[in-house]
């Protein structure tokens, strides 16, 4: 297996330490099964094509220019001269600024998960400091860097021998809970009830364990291919329709154990048996 790639490679700098590191990427989306889009007709792959939205011509690479929309079919046009004039100087430095208790940073604002790593030998005394002291003092670090041409928060917190680098949303970015639970009431729970939801998170109480979370949609996915490839059928699953509980606390009793589940409701098929249940309809042949 070929080693892994950096995705960065700078410096880390706290005051005035400074640790040669490299950013990796922590999570993939390449070994997902990759669709593309093909021609019916042909089977060959078809390519997308930039057309202009009044004229309908094509329009070629280098005609395409970045623009931002100031009124109906109006933009500013910024040439890529001036966009990568714009943006900030990648000085190739994760400036640590402050550091703060481990539970401070609601987990709403993480972005995306990265591995940081010393980049070479030398560097691993230095690095080897910062990560024993935030562990020692179950702190974590906020920084800031260049990434991938943007300015980005960064959370360094230790991972075994390393540190978990996450990229966090601006403020402007994450949208207010308060707005999304305004209409959601605060109706106190007590009593029976309080006590049964409690005794089903401790009958259920385990481990995280990413590897028991099944990406169910890769799965199928991966079997109708095969099935197409082997000329086989493969029949859609029946997805029964959730049905919210008429009665909330003999829902809870029955998922907590205490009293024997319902029997399902058997469905009858229509035909000569249904009337005969029916009523004893049946006609005499």
């Amino acid at each position: 297996m070929a080693p892994p790639r950096a995705s960065w490679k700078g410096y880390l700098k706290i005051a005035e330490l400074m640790c040669p590191v490299a950013l990796y990427a922590a999570a993939s989306a390449s070994e997902r099964i990759a669709l593309h889009t093909v021609n019916r007709a042909t089977g060959h792959r078809v390519h997308r094509q930039y057309v202009d939205a009044a004229t309908g011509d094509a329009v070629e690479k280098e005609d395409q220019v970045k623009g931002y929309e100031v009124a109906k079919d109006e933009y500013v046009v910024l040439e890529p001269d001036e966009v990568a004039a714009a943006v900030p100087h990648n000085d190739k430095m994760l400036n640590v600024s402050a550091f703060v208790d481990e539970h401070e940073v609601d987990e709403v604002y993480f972005d995306r998960p990265y591995y940081l790593a010393p980049a070479d030998r030398i560097a691993e005394e230095a690095f080897s400091l910062v990560r024993e002291g935030l562990r020692a003092a179950s702190a974590v670090a906020i920084g800031r860097a260049v990434l991938f041409r943007r300015v980005r928060s960064v959370l360094l917190r230790p991972l075994g021998p390393g540190l978990a680098a996450t990229t966090l949303h601006f403020d402007y970015e994450v949208r207010s809970a308060a707005e999304v639970f305004a209409g959601v009431p605060e109706t106190p729970v007590k009593g029976e009830m309080l006590e049964l939801a409690e005794h089903i998170i401790q009958k259920k109480q385990g481990q995280f364990d990413p590897r028991s979370f099944h990406d169910r949609y890769e799965a199928a996915l991966a079997e109708l291919v095969k099935a197409k490839l082997e000329g086989r059928a493969i029949e859609a699953p029946k997805r029964p329709k959730p049905q919210a509980p008429s009665d909330l606390l003999a829902a809870l009793r029955e998922s907590a154990g205490l009293i024997a589940p319902r029997p399902k409701r058997k469905s009858v098929a229509r035909g000569e048996g249904a009337r005969t249940r029916a009523g004893g309809r049946k006609k005499a042949g």
